[in-house]
């Protein structure tokens, strides 16, 4: 079974952030030169933890819907945690709990377009991309990257913090009218997580339905 096209949305922006891919094509060249740089950072991480708020957005719909998260990664595997869900992966199978129901899904990592993993997405994005510089701040350069070839959004806007050379926010363009805003707001890295914690577990949750979609 596919993610729904919501969770793929939202994975899509947790792998422009982590990866702050090498942009390829018709790029800005202070564009690039900064993506490098963020992007060299980034995987030079041992792993990494995000504390974010995340906002979609229709004005033409009156949409509005806000919530926090978290995001733990360490190469390939991740965890993702937000409004009462956990998604989690070690690379090889996703697991997608919702605690509400306890409920688990266990699908297969796939490597398709909207696939999440670090990895994956340095592969995939850097190639799909072009890159132009919009503003550059005191503390701040917005970059607009554009898909090369036809995706479900028009653009990505993302804010890099100068100093600290990563991701502050990005914005998606949804080609429906709705955008989707990713804001960091902590950034820590190469915390000592262990493998065990990008498995699910049944035996922690007593009851739990799994659903096993591989």
């Amino acid at each position: 079974m596919n993610k729904p096209r919501k969770m793929k949305k939202f994975l899509l922006l947790f792998s422009l952030l982590l990866s702050a891919a090498v942009i390829f094509g018709q790029t800005d060249k202070k564009a690039k030169t900064v993506l490098d740089e963020v992007s060299a950072k980034t995987k030079a991480f041992k792993t990494i933890k995000i504390e974010f708020t995340y906002k979609m957005e229709n004005p033409g719909q009156n949409i509005s819907e806000s919530f926090s998260g978290t995001l733990l990664s360490k190469g390939d595997s991740y965890k993702l945690m937000f409004s009462g869900q956990e998604v989690i992966s070690d690379g090889k199978t996703v697991w997608t709990f919702l605690k509400d129901a306890n409920e688990v899904q266990i699908n297969e990592a796939t490597k398709d377009d909207d696939s999440f993993t670090p990895t994956n997405l340095l592969t995939t994005y850097s190639e799909n991309f072009k890159a132009k510089m919009l503003q550059e701040t005191a503390k701040l350069y917005v970059i607009e990257l554009t898909p090369v070839q036809k995706k479900n959004f028009n653009k990505v806007k993302v804010s890099i913090d100068k100093a600290r050379k990563i991701v502050s926010s990005l914005t998606i363009f949804d080609k429906n009218g709705s955008t989707y805003t990713y804001t960091v707001n902590k950034f820590e890295t190469d915390l000592p997580y262990k493998d065990t914690m990008f498995t699910f577990k049944a035996s922690d949750h007593p009851g739990v339905e799994v659903i096993d979609m591989r």
